[in-house]
């Protein structure tokens, strides 16, 4: 799909992504965290990739993948909160940008153009998560969950991303690997790209989307947004 990912054919007026599994690689710890939890459970050690797949859709469907356990199931709440607590302890010991999402920060930055991101993740981990990655002082805003009433696909957490960053969200870009992140960046009127290379059950269902593009890797994102 060729042509400059804006709905006004100009530069980007900024650029909001998403947190897990499109800014930052952060399955490492959340693997890493299950599979302790597991151990102290007297169950074997899951493969990494079973996990992975689930990352984006955050603590339930650790729990899920874990223990086979819904919230309503007796147990659930326990492991709920000593899962949160394992991740809050080392949000970022091998959390890591994805390769490449450096330079292309570094390129939007130099450009002039602000990037912010808002995510489903609470401000309990993600404050001290992107202070460890040295973000903090880069990102023009951080949207949680704990700044808004309704959480996406609900528009609301871009749609202050926007405000806080001064701009028009139409003139905007969102970035997600996750189907609610691209009806939450149509629903605030934005343009949006959806990345392949997150955290995604079944990657060929991202055609489904609806989204304006797709970026399979890094590298790809890159160009469109240039």
């Amino acid at each position: 799909m060729p042509g400059i990912p804006v709905k006004t054919e100009q530069t980007p007026a900024a650029v909001l992504f998403d947190l897990d599994g499109t800014l930052i690689d952060t399955a490492p710890d959340f693997i890493r965290c299950l599979n302790q939890l597991r151990q102290q459970h007297g169950v074997p050690a899951l493969p990494a990739e079973q996990i992975r797949r689930s990352v984006s859709n955050g603590a339930r469907a650790m729990i899920r993948v874990g223990f086979g356990l819904e919230p309503e199931h007796e147990g659930y709440p326990e492991k709920h909160t000593a899962f949160l607590d394992l991740y809050e302890t080392g949000v970022a010991v091998e959390t890591s940008l994805f390769p490449g999402m450096d330079e292309l920060l570094s390129s939007l930055e130099s450009r002039g153009i602000p990037w912010g991101i808002v995510t489903n993740k609470p401000a309990r981990f993600a404050v001290p998560l992107i202070e460890a990655l040295g973000l903090a002082q880069r990102c023009a805003a951080l949207i949680c969950p704990d700044h808004v009433a309704e959480r996406k696909p609900h528009p609301e957490s871009l749609l202050l991303a926007c405000r806080q960053i001064q701009v028009e969200p139409i003139k905007s870009v969102y970035v997600g690997d996750h189907e609610r992140d691209i009806e939450a960046g149509r629903n605030a009127g934005m343009h949006t790209i959806a990345v392949r290379y997150g955290y995604i059950e079944q990657p060929e269902t991202v055609d489904l989307w609806q989204a304006d593009r797709i970026a399979d890797t890094v590298s790809d994102l890159t160009k469109l947004l240039q």
